[in-house]
């Protein structure tokens, strides 16, 4: 079993940059893929991007490509998201979520995930 815990986020003009961390607790973290997931008001949460226990797959959402960067480090049981050209239609609680899984493929949908932090409020002003 692994707990998750988000930070980083904040308030930041359209155009700014901010980097999330999601801290790892419990075994075996190098055998998790990982993933950011955000939530709007009024909204489903959607899946922003995964990487998957090696680090060498990744997938992101089309509306962040190019903008948006996840990594892992095993070492430090973190994994991050860097978010550049922040757009106010990224204003969301961003979680992290978790899946033990030494496949290749990774989820894109909330229900492939087991673990879940309790979610950082990013808020982009325009």
């Amino acid at each position: 079993q692994v707990q998750l815990v988000e930070s980083g986020g904040g308030l930041v003009q359209a155009g700014g940059s901010l980097r999330l961390s999601c801290a790892a607790s419990g075994r075996a973290f190098s055998d998790y893929a990982l993933a950011w997931f955000r939530q709007a008001p009024g909204k489903e949460r959607e899946f922003v991007a995964a990487i998957n226990w090696s680090g060498i797959y990744i997938r992101y959402t089309d509306s962040v490509k190019g903008r948006f960067t996840i990594s892992r480090d095993n070492a430090k049981t973190t994994v991050y998201l860097q978010m550049n050209t922040l757009k106010p239609e990224d204003t969301a609680v961003y979680y992290c979520a978790a899946r033990s899984s030494s496949s290749v493929g990774l989820g894109l949908t909330a229900d492939w995930y087991a673990y879940w932090g309790q979610g950082t409020q990013v808020t982009v002003s325009s």
